[in-house]
């Protein structure tokens, strides 16, 4: 992949939530929301020289923000930085 963000941007790729509760109920796909976190995959120089968010790090962020893009037929999403609501350590 050979994606550079621009501005206050960075790329994610969504994580997958389970496909089933914990007491074993199978969720369908119809029913399922897409995920409010993900894996940073790039991130632009602003960004980086910021030092808030590097590549890597998983993320969560605000339920209706970013564009969603396709990569080598991978779905990602291209947030502004102000979109993310914290880093998972």
């Amino acid at each position: 992949m050979n994606f550079q963000p621009l501005g206050q941007r960075i790329l994610i790729e969504r994580l997958e939530e389970p496909t089933t509760t914990a007491s074993g109920i199978i969720i369908p796909d119809n029913a399922k929301e897409k995920p409010l976190s993900g894996v940073v995959r790039a991130v632009s120089k602003e960004v980086s020289d910021e030092g808030q968010v590097s590549v890597d790090d998983k993320v969560v962020f605000a339920k209706y923000s970013g564009s969603e893009i396709t990569i080598d037929n991978k779905e990602y999403l291209v947030l502004n930085i102000d979109d993310v609501l914290g880093v998972i350590k």
